[in-house]
């Protein structure tokens, strides 16, 4: 699909994506909520059945270990428990962490990944999509609030909202045995598939990062700007907090990630960004967008990050759109 036809069809329609490839994981257990509230940037304890939150687990320093989202859902026989979205191949290193820092806590986890399947629906009409596929009317979620219920009136899916492509999205998980049949489910209403090459313009517009690009293992949590949506400013200690509080209340952070207009896009990512001689960050996600032109995503230093600065990469012009995500 040309980027032209996917920008109108994400404004008219539905485009759907298989990210089955997800991480997943399951924490259960009497003290399952404590141990995550205590590893976790987001308040676990005070979220209820049906509230979820994006999450950072941090080191002592507040460099990201993992990141993903963290959903409160009830699972067989009323056990309660706490479902963890990952980005893909990352659940061996969130159980790793975890499975470090489980001491007396009566909890435990396991990686799920392989058994279920997950498809991301985005769109203007992808609410319309889903309520004839379910048969029902899917109430007003808010950004990771979720339900559970049934496709076609057979398959059992966990159903949570998530606008990661700045586009209303929700996210169907359900057991990968019935991969085939959701499929069909979404192509007889006129659901276009698309890969996640195909919608990496869509994900730089919005501003959203991507592990192994913005996000890694030595990444500062406060440089992405994500607290809004990601880290509880109430909650008490937690692996990180110390760090985090610090650059909140005393602006101590160098640089933040930024949205950037390009007048070409550099031959390789990350690249270095200048201001004059000077070092002013790095450029880590490009792309072209059908109607804005060439665009990216990358850290820029504390003296740069204002909206209309202009930067360079090279023989390529920069100018700063300001944060990634308005806090």
């Amino acid at each position: 699909m040309e980027s032209l036809d996917l920008l109108n069809r994400m404004e008219t329609g539905a485009l759907a994506l298989d990210e089955s490839n997800r991480g997943k994981v399951e924490v259960f257990g009497p003290e399952a909520a404590m141990f995550l509230h205590n590893l976790s940037t987001t308040d676990v304890s005070g979220m209820p059945i049906g509230a979820g939150s994006e999450a950072f687990f941090c080191n002592a320093r507040a460099r990201s270990v993992a990141w993903g989202n963290i959903y409160h859902v009830v699972l067989s026989q009323g056990r309660d428990a706490y479902w963890i979205d990952l980005p893909p191949g990352e659940a061996p290193t969130l159980m790793a962490h975890l499975d470090r820092h489980l001491i007396s806590e009566q909890a435990e986890f396991a990686d799920r990944t392989s058994g279920f399947g997950q498809f991301h629906l985005a769109g203007a009409s992808a609410k319309g999509v889903l309520e004839v596929v379910i048969g029902d009317p899917v109430p007003p979620l808010e950004n990771w609030q979720h339900m559970e219920r049934s496709l076609g009136g057979r398959v059992v899916a966990h159903v949570r909202r998530r606008d990661f492509f700045g586009y209303e999205g929700y996210d169907l998980v359900f057991q990968a045995k019935h991969d085939q049949a959701v499929r069909e489910m979404l192509v007889t209403q006129g659901v276009e598939w698309v890969s996640r090459a195909q919608m990496e313009w869509v994900r730089i517009w919005a501003g959203s990062p991507e592990w192994g690009r913005e996000i890694g293992a030595e990444t500062f949590v406060s440089e992405l700007g994500r607290n809004r949506f990601a880290v509880a400013a109430t909650k008490g200690c937690y692996l990180g907090q110390e760090p985090i509080v610090m650059a909140r209340d005393r602006g101590q952070i160098t640089k933040r990630l930024c949205k950037l207009s390009l007048s070409d896009l550099p031959v390789e990512l990350p690249t270095g960004l200048k201001k004059l001689d000077k070092d002013a960050g790095s450029i880590t996600s490009v792309a072209e967008h059908p109607r804005e032109g060439c665009m990216g995503l990358g850290f820029v230093r504390r003296a740069f990050w204002t909206q209309g600065e202009t930067l360079s990469a090279g023989p390529v012009d920069v100018t700063c759109l300001g944060p990634a995500t308005p806090e």
